[in-house]
Parts: C-alpha cells; structure tokens; sequence
C-alpha cells in the first residue's frame, strides 16, 4: 500500500520515522512519499520537503513566512492528488496539517493523524474540524482520550514511541574519550534546534554556567546548525559542543538546561534532571497567553499535571534564577531524589512500549479494511 505522510518539526521527524519502520513490518509492500527530515529519510529515502522548509515558530514568524507556508500547502495538495496513497498520515503540525486533512477527505483519501495537535492547550476549536476530516486518530499523551471523548469523537492511544526510544538506546561508554570532555560532571545545555531560539536561550545559558567551575557545560548542537554560530555566544566560555549524541549527553549529564519542547520529555525519561527554558519573541509570547490555556509549558508537568520540573519562561528566564535552579539540580539530594521518582511515575503513565507498532499495525488493518 501507498501511505503519504507529512512531519514538519524534529520531533514528528523522529516519531515518523519510527512509523515508517513499524509499516514496514506491517506491510511488506508499503510505499512512502513524505514530507520530514533525516531521520525519516534513513528509513524511506529523500523527503519531498524537507523540515529545515518547514519550521517556523512563533506566531510573527508565521505571519512573515506566510507566502511561503501557503506556497508549500498549494504545492502538497497537488503532489498528494498526483501520488493518489490510499491514506494520508499526519504527524502533528497542525497549522499545516489540518488543511491538508480537509482537503484530502474532500478528495476521497483516508486521513489518519498520529500524535494529536495540541487542542486541549488552544483552539479547541479545531476539534470540530478534525471529526469532520480525520478518519482516525491515534494519541500519545494519556488524558488526550478523555480529552476527545468530551467531544464525542472516539481516539486510541497507543502510548509514547519516546518511551521505546529510550529504552533502546544504549549509552556509549566511550562517549567522553570520544569528543574529548574532562572528567568533571557534565550539565547538558539544549537551547533549541532552530537558530532564533539558540540566539535567545544560549548567551544566558553560558553565562550561568560561569558559576559551576566544577563541572563541564555540553551543548547539544542542532542538526543544520554550523559549529561557527554556537561559538559566537562561546568566547572566553569552557563549553563543548556534540552533534547527534543528545542521547549519550541526557545519558552522562547530572543536571541540564533544556529548552520548552519535546527535548524536556526525552531528557526526564532518560532520568535527567532539569530546568525548563524558554524565551521568545515579545509579541508571539503575549499572543500565547491570552491564547493557551495550559497551567504548565513543559510536557513533563504537563503529563503529570504538577510542577516537576522548574519552568523559567520569558521574564523568569533570568541569569539570578538560572543559577539558583542549577544549584539546586546539582548539589540539593532530596531535590533531586524527589525529581527522579517523578520521573519514573511518567514513565509509567506514559505506556509500556510498542507505541509505533500498535499504530502502524491500527493503520494497515483500517486501510485494509475495506
């Protein structure tokens, strides 16, 4: 069978690229077209976009690529049409997404969205257009069914595919020896993966860690992102910087300073503890706060519908109040001691594994079904 399917961020890049090889399993004569990044690529080859096209954060970012974005709707449309797949998977990117589903079921094509747009946070309203659109939907986050159950639209969770990444990842012993890190504790800096937000998150994040000579800071570079623009925030700094081993990094770090994203999941799964940053732009912040209704940014809390991790956002992302979390995540045991047994609670309320074969096994039975 034919499956179409569009991811337009790094986390929806992993998370297809998991389905794609938990289809394959399913179907021996699966056949992909897809719109994501180099992970789905290793497993379906060349993407018809890739997401370094695709992602724009923030609610002025949007409005100033918004020609660009529409070009590439207009483009997908087509190209979905011209593939004819028997079902179209959609992987969070809602904006986008949720235009291409209207108009694919309009066009006679199932749609099938794996990993639900974040509704329960804002636009609740679109709930509406996903029972009119979305054949099926197969959820990650354990509230999301009573969520839409509320609206009378029937959703299967299939737990989160992080919770099988993690667990098969095996840290490399060699990984200091490797990209030449002393012997002092490691605190893993993940300003983001795009460049406006390294720009905001980085310069803070290295000037606190000026007050740990005890340990060695290591940032986790972006995938596209060149050495050179890291080392601009860098100078006079005792800072390290790895690429692709984010993994070996959350699995060595004692502590991190982890950008607002999918990253804060991965790093509390991985057992590390935390501080949540972010900072954006004035104007798309105070938009999303007369627009969201969540208590909490971070996914840790948000799943554990408590303050876990600490949450430095816009105006509490200060250079005072980094240091003190740090202190905190470094050197205060029963802060630490009652963070790691959070963690474990959210894994277990996260599922026990096999997320994208249950999803991948649901999709092949439902196009089949006919």
């Amino acid at each position: 069978m034919k499956y179409y399917i569009v991811a337009g961020e790094a986390s929806g890049d992993l998370h297809g690229s998991n389905l794609i090889k938990a289809l394959k399993q399913e179907d021996a004569a699966a056949e992909f077209r897809f719109w994501g990044g180099d992970q789905m690529a290793a497993e379906a080859g060349p993407p018809v976009k890739h997401i370094e096209e695709l992602a724009f954060m923030g609610f002025k970012e949007v409005v100033l690529n918004l020609r660009t974005i529409m070009r590439n709707l207009r483009f997908c449309k087509q190209d979905i049409l011209a593939y004819k797949p028997d079902v179209l998977i959609l992987i969070d990117y809602p904006g986008f997404n949720l235009r291409l589903a209207q108009f694919t079921q309009k066009n006679g094509i199932r749609v099938c969205y794996y990993i639900s747009p974040q509704v329960w946070a804002w636009k609740e309203s679109r709930v509406k257009k996903i029972k009119r659109t979305v054949g099926k939907m197969l959820v990650i986050l354990p509230f999301e069914e009573e969520f839409y159950k509320k609206h009378q639209y029937e959703v299967t969770f299939v737990g989160h595919p992080l919770v099988d990444v993690v667990d098969e990842f095996r840290p490399d012993p060699n990984f200091r020896e490797k990209n030449s890190l002393t012997e002092k504790p490691l605190v893993a800096l993940v300003p983001g993966s795009r460049k406006q937000e390294i720009s905001s998150m980085l310069p803070l994040m290295l000037n606190a860690a000026k007050e740990f000579p005890a340990h060695q800071f290591v940032i986790a570079g972006a995938p596209g992102i060149r050495p050179e623009f890291y080392r601009q925030f860098m100078e006079g700094q005792d800072a390290a910087i790895v690429y692709g081993q984010t993994y070996n990094l959350f699995s060595h770090a004692s502590a991190g300073c982890v950008t607002s994203g999918t990253a804060t999941l991965e790093a509390a799964l991985f057992k590390m503890p935390e501080a949540v940053c972010y900072k954006g732009h004035k104007l798309s912040f105070w938009v999303a706060t007369k627009l969201v209704k969540v208590k909490y940014i971070s996914l840790v809390n948000i799943i554990m519908d408590k303050l876990v991790v600490r949450e430095l956002i816009q105006r509490d992302f200060t250079l005072a109040n980094l240091r003190q979390e740090l202190d905190r995540l470094l050197n205060d045991d029963a802060y630490r001691k009652s963070m790691l047994e959070n963690y474990t609670a959210l894994q277990q309320r996260l599922g026990r594994g096999g997320a994208s074969a249950k999803a991948a096994k649901i999709i092949v039975e439902w196009i089949s079904s006919d």
